[in-house]
């Protein structure tokens, strides 16, 4: 039985490490003593170490031949020295790994205009976030050409579940742009992502870079709608782009300088993967009664 590492295994890496139980040897690299217990009860092997302490990640050097690779960047800084202790970590092994995935972020892209973007677009990121997220993928397929491990990317938009929906935000009323400036934003279901991650494991490409979002179509405040329609909450106010700043909080508001519309066709075509949720309409009706 192959063996799995996964890095930073908070929701959806509980997901994946569910997925592929009794089909991989599991290891998780946690931080956290909180999910010693939920991890073993998975099957998943605690492995203790921090990323951002080179010196306490020696357990991993060669422990499997596949990881997933989930852990977010530093919060400053121009570039991921998490994911660089990492490469450095997993070189010293008595094996490298044979694959191993990443989860990047669809705002490497940048502001797209709205456009139809796919996977062969350059990379704008406008964000330091974003910027540190392009420094991990050069890293990691850099690492993947010299070292002979087959290096996927997953380019991820927002993640929602029935855990992870702005129910929050909606109670407090926070304010979205007004259609006119209302830009494209990206989706894919917690449950898909994990399909997506094993799809990589078993079929990516050495290098390759896959956009994994679902099939929707909808502007922020189109989504944000949806949601309080379903949940029986109010729809939220409109602002114009100039009445934003001070009435949308400055984190929700970097989002909405952003507009893109993923195309997923190698997911789909080349990972083979079949959505169970392919539109959030469709996953939000089965998440709650309509109020």
């Amino acid at each position: 039985m192959k063996s799995l590492l996964i890095v930073g295994c908070g929701d959806v890496g509980l997901r994946v490490a569910r997925l592929l139980a009794g089909r991989r040897r599991l290891f998780a690299l946690i931080r956290n003593p909180e999910r010693l217990q939920l991890l073993r009860e998975l099957g998943v092997t605690p492995v203790p170490g921090d990323l951002d302490d080179a010196a306490s990640l020696h357990r991993i050097a060669g422990l499997a031949c596949e990881v997933v690779h989930l852990a977010p960047p530093p919060s400053q800084g121009a570039r991921d020295t998490r994911t660089s202790h990492l490469i450095r970590t997993l070189a010293r092994g008595a094996r490298l790994p044979q694959r191993l995935v990443y989860i990047s972020t669809s705002g490497v892209y940048g502001d797209c205009g709205g456009d139809i973007v796919a996977e062969t677009r350059p990379v704008r990121p406008a964000s330091a976030r974003a910027a540190r997220r392009v420094d991990a993928e050069r890293q990691l397929r850099a690492w993947g050409r010299s070292s002979g491990v087959s290096v996927a990317i997953l380019r991820v938009p927002g993640i929602y579940s029935a855990e992870r929906l702005p129910l929050d935000r909606l109670r407090a009323g926070t304010p979205v742009l007004e259609p006119a400036a209302d830009p494209y934003t990206n989706h894919v279901h917690a449950d898909d992502l994990a399909e997506m991650v094993s799809a990589a494991l078993a079929r990516g490409r050495a290098g390759r870079v896959y956009n994994a979002c679902d099939d929707s179509e909808l502007r922020m405040g189109e989504w944000f709608d949806l949601v309080a329609r379903r949940f029986g909450l109010p729809c939220p106010p409109r602002v114009s782009r100039d009445r934003a700043p001070g009435l949308i909080p400055e984190a929700l508001m970097s989002f909405m300088r952003e507009s893109r519309r993923l195309a997923n066709n190698r997911v789909r075509h080349e990972l083979k993967v079949r959505l169970r949720h392919p539109t959030v309409l469709q996953a939000l009706r089965a998440m709650a009664p309509a109020a």
